[in-house]
């Protein structure tokens, strides 16, 4: 067999059906909708979450918590992720995106106190945790929140 040769087998590929194209189709006038009722106008049937009436799963389920829409989530940075710049750098937002420790900066960018920092640096960021400042001031450094 070769690939010019290659045919659907028989029955495999079916004709959609072509409604409301006449008496002698066998699907004119109401198309195989039946005659009257939801499914027969153009838009009808029941929803997605619609069961017939009964309680829908999503009302029976209780409703826990709020979102609070003014939130604000950091881009994460830790102290041994910042070991990668030169010694007396300032390290700024723009620089770790551009070195892509930080992929979307979100709503700012936190530094934390995960690792050791083996670097003098000079940090500008969103916020920073107790652990991280501490550390950045014992190494001889310093940070700016931003």
């Amino acid at each position: 067999m070769k690939l010019h040769e290659l045919k659907p087998v028989e029955g495999a590929r079916k004709s959609r059906k072509r409604v409301g194209r006449g008496m002698s189709s066998g699907n004119g006038k109401t198309a195989g909708r039946g005659h009257d009722g939801q499914n027969s106008r153009s838009g009808g049937g029941v929803g997605l979450t619609f069961e017939g009436g009964q309680l829908p799963l999503f009302r029976r389920i209780p409703k826990r918590g709020f979102t609070n829409i003014n939130r604000k989530e950091y881009a994460i940075v830790n102290l041994s992720d910042l070991n990668r710049f030169e010694d007396g750098a300032e390290v700024t937002p723009e620089l770790l995106i551009e070195n892509g420790i930080v992929k979307n900066e979100k709503s700012g960018i936190k530094v934390l106190g995960n690792g050791t920092l083996e670097k003098k640096l000079t940090i500008k960021a969103h916020k920073f945790s107790g652990s991280a400042a501490k550390a950045i001031e014992e190494q001889g450094g310093s940070y700016e929140v931003i």
